[in-house]
């Protein structure tokens, strides 16, 4: 029996089943273990007296619908019932504290690892408790208050995120993706842009800093993002809705409506879950040559469905679908020669673009801790946009014809991943896996002038992927576990220099073959204190892009990532106190990929020499006393690159792009729990220190350095949450992305300005 549970009776708050199953874990210093999303919607009752683990359990899931499963050796394994439940899932009022972690266990290491166990650094973006009143946003927007998340700001669909400062390029290309995006275990992206999936309904979004290449293959080389969406209920009708309108200072206002439905099919054996939203983002720039306001404005649509079915003997079979479109009007960057809200085009440049998404994820779980999961995922994504090519001089005179840019891309990505798993009490787990994995890339571009349009060289990229791999935590002692594992992965990507791809056309890619091994050790030195180190590597495949010039094109070959790093996290115990996290790490990038433009503005692509990259971040979330909240997080990097680019530019201007030095978020939190209204309050800051669009003198074009404060204000009334949120303060002009338009880059004129100061006053239901 546990040593806790001996010395006393257990007692624990009010509170969600998924916080009261973790608290409950480190009071008795057992390992309880879950996957299933649902518990954060079940309210439990507060917990006194329970005399041990078992009667703690059997108070907390009570009428719940879940079961304690006691598993071979030892521990719990929580699971759904096969009663229903008689406590109706609604939305749980917003918690005054904090979850003590992410999760109960890291879903992500595919292992069910518990946080403190984990050996290596995790972020969990902020959920809709931390961050209330506001439209849900895209992983762009949250990389605003989570510091070692970086963004480039071409707008939603457009734009790259990377992590931990392992950036490649400020430009969208041919060149894989450096931060891998995963929607419920199926991967949403391959090369190119984050494809700016909005947030709505999403039990996590667990950020896995990398490289992640024994777990997760080619293109992990900067970390994994996993975004998990709340999963369907088999038990209980229940219902969401938000709508929101949001006034601009000195511009248009924009609105925002969304809505769940979850509908049992079959009580405890099958059900829907459907999602549907509509975002109009109000424009606040001007072009003054048009003689037109607000043209920036853009309007996102979005459908969501899950169906889950539960068989018998814990199999679960899950098939989804996702559909999201988003139609910008005109670009987001503005002319510093006309000031920081304004620039001068002939013709508008609207992007859009289509995301179409599906997956089928079967699994099965048995009671001596064996997991089997299969997912297979299709993800068709399509982008068009116009750039004014109209050449101007420096003061903005028009020099030649009316030239119109044209470019599309066309992507489908094909995945499929099995493994098998398993998870012991004691401590130990393992997993292993296959994955396959089929891209193809199109890219096609025109130019156009007044009675003429010609068609500019594309390429096609075909990649297929094929990698087995494994990884295993061993329990030394119970304090101590160490992992170790490998990837081997055998890919290639062939090209040819059409849009209409032709066999036999195709320029032969270099086949890239690798072992990414992982050493890491976890050191438990209390309850609710761990040390950590890691060794990882990872890697991204080569192909064939658009070369400097017209009507060329040319091979880039594959890089690599080896990091090192080592940190410490601590959870909170119980409702108050202090949770934190901090790491150092160092990272050795070889024949850096990066999707480049010529002084011309021009597309290509090249390997740009090697780089090291040497960081320092910290996290912190302190509640001194019920209902109070203090959060932190920063992250310091250098880095230095080597290469063509680099060594012929002057010293300082041999950076990568997008990497501020500094950056920092700072919020502060109050809620009244006693008051049947629960009013809470909050008021956050955030800072952004100076980074460049890219190595090399060209490129060393300064953004960033600013920083910006944000509040909010929510009250409940019946099952419903009014709010009101104020962004950008103090109405900062900063410019977040030097970039807009690659025929005008040369001119050295263009910043991305922050949206002015901005409220949104919205309500949120659900039943």
């Amino acid at each position: 029996m546990p040593a806790l549970a001996q010395r006393g009776t257990i007692t624990l708050p009010a509170t969600t089943l998924d916080l009261a199953i973790g608290q409950l874990a480190r009071q008795t210093g057992a390992d309880i273990v879950s996957t299933d999303p649902g518990l954060r919607a079940i309210r439990t009752p507060a917990v006194r007296g329970a005399r041990d683990l078992a009667a703690a359990l059997r108070q907390l899931l009570k009428n719940s619908g879940y079961r304690a499963r006691r598993l071979t050796g030892g521990g719990y394994r929580i699971e759904l019932g096969s009663i229903p439940r008689a406590r109706k899932p609604t939305p749980a009022p917003p918690s005054v504290a904090p979850p003590p972690d992410p999760d109960i266990v890291v879903t992500a290491s595919k292992q069910r690892i518990t946080l403190l166990r984990y050996p290596g650094s995790l972020t969990q973006v902020a959920d809709r408790n931390a961050l209330p009143g506001t439209a849900a946003g895209t992983l762009s927007d949250a990389a605003h208050q989570v510091p070692i998340l970086q963004s480039t700001q071409l707008g939603a669909g457009r734009n790259k995120v990377f992590i931990r400062g392992i950036a490649d390029s400020s430009f969208n290309g041919s060149t894989q993706a450096p931060t891998s995006v995963y929607l419920d275990d199926v991967q949403l992206n391959y090369s190119g842009p984050d494809p700016g999936l909005r947030l709505y309904d999403m039990a996590s979004v667990e950020v896995l800093e990398g490289p992640q290449g024994t777990l997760y293959g080619s293109g992990a080389i900067g970390g994994v993002i996993r975004l998990t969406s709340n999963a369907v209920n088999l038990h209980d009708v229940a219902t969401a809705a938000t709508a929101g309108v949001t006034a601009t200072g000195g511009a248009e206002p924009g609105y925002d409506l969304a809505g769940m439905l979850n509908l049992p099919l079959l009580q405890d054996t099958a059900g829907v879950r459907l999602v549907g939203y509509h975002i109009r983002d109000g424009g606040y720039l001007r072009d003054p040559d048009r003689n037109l306001r607000d043209v920036n404005r853009s309007n996102t649509s979005g459908v969501r469905a899950a169906v889950r079915v539960a068989p018998g003997e814990d199999w679960q079979v899950e098939a989804s679908g996702a559909g999201q479109w988003i139609d910008a009007a005109d670009g987001q960057y503005a002319e510093r020669l006309e000031g920081a809200l304004a620039r001068r085009t002939l013709l508008a440049q609207p992007f859009g673009n289509r995301l179409l998404f599906s997956r089928l994820v079967v699994g099965k779980d048995w009671d001596n801790g064996l997991r089997f999961v299969s997912a297979s995922g299709v993800t068709g994504y399509e982008t068009h946009e116009i750039f004014d090519a109209t050449p101007r001089s420096a003061r903005g005179a028009v020099l030649g014809p009316r030239t119109i840019y044209r470019a599309n891309h066309d992507k489908e990505l094909l995945s499929q991943e099995a493994r098998l798993s398993r998870s012991l009490p004691n401590g130990n787990s393992w997993v292993a896996g296959f994955t396959l994995v089929s891209d193809r890339d199109v890219l096609t571009r025109s130019l156009a002038q007044p009675g003429r349009e010609v068609s500019i060289v594309g390429v096609t990229n075909v990649t297929n992927a094929v990698s087995g791999f494994g990884e295993a935590t061993f329990a030394l002692t119970p304090k101590l576990s160490v992992t170790i594992g490998g990837r081997y992965s055998s890919a290639r990507t062939d090209g040819d220099p059409s849009a209409q791809a032709r066999p036999s056309n195709f320029v032969k890619g270099r086949l890239t073959q690798r072992l990414d091994p992982t050493f890491a050790a976890s050191w438990r030195l209390a309850s609710d204190l761990a040390l950590f180190a890691r060794f990882q590597s990872g890697y991204r495949t080569g192909g064939l892009a658009v070369a400097p010039g017209i009507g060329r094109v040319a091979d880039y070959k594959s890089d690599a990532i080896t990091v090192v790093e080592t940190g410490v996290r601590k959870l909170r115990r119980g409702a108050t106190g202090l949770a934190a996290s901090g790491s150092v790490s160092a990272a050795w990038w070889e024949n850096v990929q990066a999707d480049l433009i010529t002084r011309l503005g021009q597309p290509y692509t090249a390997n740009i020499g090697n780089a090291k990259i040497v960081t320092l971040e910290g996290n912190l979330d302190w509640v001194p006393v019920r209902g109070l909240r203090a959060q932190g997080a920063f992250l310091f990097t250098d880095n230095h690159v080597k290469g063509p680019i680099a060594d012929l530019s002057r010293r300082n201007n041999r950076r990568l792009p997008e990497t501020p030095p500094f950056a920092a978020h700072a919020g502060l939190s109050y809620a009244w729990e006693a008051s049947s209204a629960q009013p809470r309050i909050g008021l956050s800051a955030d800072y952004t220190g100076r980074s460049v669009l890219g190595t090399g003198d060209f490129l060393d074009v300064s953004q960033g350095r600013y920083w910006t404060a944000d509040a909010f204000a929510a009250l409940r009334i019946g099952e419903a949450e009014l709010s009101v949120t104020l962004s950008n303060l103090t109405d900062r002009r900063a410019n977040q992305f030097a970039f807009g338009n690659p025929f005008s880059l040369g001119l050295r004129d263009q910043l991305t300005p922050l949206r002015p100061r901005n409220v949104r006053i919205g309500i949120t239901t659900g039943w």
